[in-house]
């Protein structure tokens, strides 16, 4: 019977543990990067711990309920970490969204403004169908240029975007009005 009760704590204490984590405490600050003025928000430190990062994809996860997903998109590089496994997860297909150059195949292409230049974000032209219904995920909702360039070629693929996913969104930047009639969630708000 003892030894009974000990695999019952041992199951209960890490969902407990699970619960009552801040994932912003595993959120670390960078002055001035990638130039001055800009205080990034750096995931390294959630990543690198198994119980934050599970809190974080669980957590994620969470914020699309039980909405039907085909591919889910992830935007280079931050986006790749989460959305693997949000997609498998999902049972759905996983889309990367990479810089110009980056993808072996035919591609679509959006360039757009960024906070400090501008950028080119590819897509495979045949990596979402017709009417396929994508979750676009990344790390940070900033001012939502690079969401809405995304937003822009799945669109031009013919899928519907069903929901923007962020792990961290930045409420000060206001990058929700480029994202304006899309569904927008994330787990951390700053």
């Amino acid at each position: 019977m003892f030894r009974g009760a000990n695999i019952f704590l041992f199951i209960l204490l890490p969902n407990t543990f699970l619960q009552k984590m801040r994932l912003s405490d595993y959120i670390r600050d960078i002055e001035n990067f990638p130039k001055p003025g800009i205080l990034f928000k750096d995931i390294t430190p959630l990543l690198g711990d198994a119980s934050a990062f599970a809190k974080a994809t669980s957590e994620i996860l969470a914020l699309i309920g039980d909405q039907k997903i085909d591919k889910v998109v992830g935007v280079e590089s931050r986006g790749f970490f989460f959305g693997g496994i949000i997609a498998e997860k999902l049972d759905a297909g996983f889309v990367p969204v990479r810089k110009s150059g980056k993808l072996p195949y035919k591609t679509v292409h959006e360039t757009y403004a960024l906070e400090y230049g501008t950028d080119t974000l590819e897509i495979h032209e045949d990596a979402i169908s017709p009417g396929d219904k994508v979750l676009l995920h990344d790390d940070v909702l900033a001012t939502g240029g690079t969401a809405a360039a995304v937003v822009k070629l799945i669109e031009r693929c013919g899928g519907e975007v069903v929901q923007c996913n962020f792990l961290i969104e930045l409420l000060f930047l206001n990058g929700r009005k480029n994202l304006k009639n899309h569904n927008i969630a994330a787990v951390i708000t700053y």
